[in-house]
């Protein structure tokens, strides 16, 4: 029994380094395609605000506000009160990186426009998975505490749900810039500038892929945990 309990331990762990070494590439990738192409000034000298507004109003959401908000790259779209917030570089950026970012969060914003499936269902799940996560994580540890693992696997049946907004998650960000990417081809980006949006994008995208997996296997550890529990 004591070697199944420190296998699964060990397992446990070694996941969860792999998701945060998935989760650091990510961002490192992200990080790298957003400082090479902030650098690289838009031919039509655009910032996102500008771009923002001229999507936006070009698709009939002239009623979408546009705010400058602070944070290094804390940009979103805000269905609930109709808000495109931009950070402060992207706002009054006019770099390559700016527009495509700014034409991603306006891609959420035509989302919602049209009631795209997948993030009317991430929006509607979000509180419940808030919520789950809390509970998710009491159940747990209450049931590894009192030897009880039906309440533990409970807890992990909840916790799934964090994996599931995530999964969700992935259409609707590779449709937003999918989106961003047709629209600066299009009006706003030359043939040369254009494979630099697409790799901003591309980059960005991935560290959502990278969540999603990092999430993965730290339920996948729980559940070791869980399991090593019932074979004590």
């Amino acid at each position: 029994m004591y070697y199944y309990y420190d296998s699964y331990y060990m397992i446990g762990y070694l996941l969860v380094i792999v998701g945060a070494i998935i989760m650091a590439l990510a961002q490192m990738k992200v990080s790298s395609a957003y400082n090479k192409y902030s650098r690289i000034e838009n031919s039509r000298h655009l910032t996102g605000r500008d771009v923002a507004y001229e999507i936006l109003n070009q698709h009939g959401l002239s009623d979408v506000q546009i705010y400058e908000v602070k944070g290094h790259l804390s940009d979103h779209y805000n269905p609930s009160n109709l808000t495109l917030n931009l950070s402060s570089e992207i706002y009054h950026g006019t770099s390559i990186a700016s527009l495509a970012v700014a034409a991603h969060e306006c891609g959420h914003a035509l989302q919602h426009q049209e009631g795209y499936k997948p993030l009317t269902f991430r929006n509607m799940i979000v509180p419940v998975c808030n919520i789950s996560q809390t509970i998710g994580w009491v159940a747990i540890l209450l049931g590894l505490f009192i030897g009880k693992s039906s309440i533990s696997w409970l807890g992990v049946l909840l916790m799934s749900l964090m994996l599931l907004f995530q999964i969700v998650t992935l259409p609707v960000e590779f449709d937003a810039s999918s989106r961003a990417l047709s629209i600066l081809n299009d009006r706003y980006l030359t043939e040369d500038e254009y494979p630099g949006a697409k790799k901003m994008l591309t980059a960005a995208a991935l560290t959502y892929v990278a969540a999603m997996l990092s999430t993965l296997l730290s339920l996948l550890r729980i559940v070791l945990m869980v399991m090593s529990r019932d074979r004590d």
